[in-house]
């Protein structure tokens, strides 16, 4: 496994990234992971690592970059102590600070990035998104739809609004396939608002999935969260790895 911290050019700074990808038998399928509300960890970079290990080059950046933060540190365990607070309350405004247009254009750079990079292919590329970056995910794959052939969100937020550029409509002008995984118990995404997603997809014609994933919370596939389900996290893992051999594999 090659595994490299670089920053990369963009109209607006220098993105931190971790990129993983096989040593060898390249150049390997390109997958976008976009990272969720708390940012760059550890737990990301060994999501991105179980990625590669089975044959994709893995570009996992740093959207809090125009803030100049990069690890946001642990999230304190004591749910009533003020330290736990000022964490969130820095997640939220971190959060705020990106948005679609923004994470969009930093899409274009990271693919101009792994296009001179030879151990990128140059063919198909899946997008991946947790939590907030879910609607990324799919926007990727509206923005770029000659190249983003699988797109999955996982217990996505705001994949449904009111906004112009709302992931369900935006998702129209793609080619992808799409996998759309949902939390039942989950204040972030509530569960009424998991059909009407379906029925939006599947009556655009989409070559889409919403699962809904029983007796769980948002967060079931962090192994470091208290919502962390291994049973759950395991499908999720299944699930994805059998959307990108179907779309990516030549």
């Amino acid at each position: 496994m090659i595994e490299r911290q670089i920053d990369i050019p963009s109209q607006d700074g220098r993105i931190a990234t971790f990129i993983a990808h096989p040593e060898r038998d390249g150049p390997h399928p390109v997958l976008l992971f976009y990272m969720d509300a708390p940012g760059i960890r550890e737990e990301l970079r060994d999501m991105a690592r179980r990625l590669a290990a089975v044959g994709y080059y893995v570009v996992l950046p740093n959207l809090y970059y125009r803030s100049d933060v990069l690890e946001l540190g642990p999230i304190p365990q004591d749910p009533a102590s003020p330290e736990r607070k000022r964490h969130f309350d820095r997640v939220f405004a971190l959060m705020a600070s990106i948005d679609i247009p923004k994470v969009m254009a930093d899409t274009e750079a990271l693919l101009a990035f792994v296009d001179g990079d030879a151990a990128a292919a140059r063919g198909p590329l899946g997008t991946l998104g947790y939590c907030m970056s879910g609607r990324y995910a799919i926007s990727a794959a509206a923005r770029y739809p000659d190249r983003v052939a699988a797109a999955a969100s996982i217990y996505g937020t705001h994949l449904l609004t009111d906004h112009p550029d709302s992931p369900h409509l935006a998702a129209r002008q793609a080619k992808a396939e799409f996998y759309i995984a949902c939390a039942e118990i989950d204040h972030y995404v509530p569960l009424e608002t998991v059909a009407p997603l379906r029925t939006a997809l599947k009556e655009a014609g989409l070559d889409a999935e919403v699962e809904l994933y029983p007796g769980v919370e948002h967060g079931f596939a962090f192994p470091q969260r208290a919502a962390f389900n291994k049973q759950a996290a395991e499908r999720h893992w299944e699930r994805l790895f059998a959307l990108y051999r179907r779309r990516l594999t030549p």
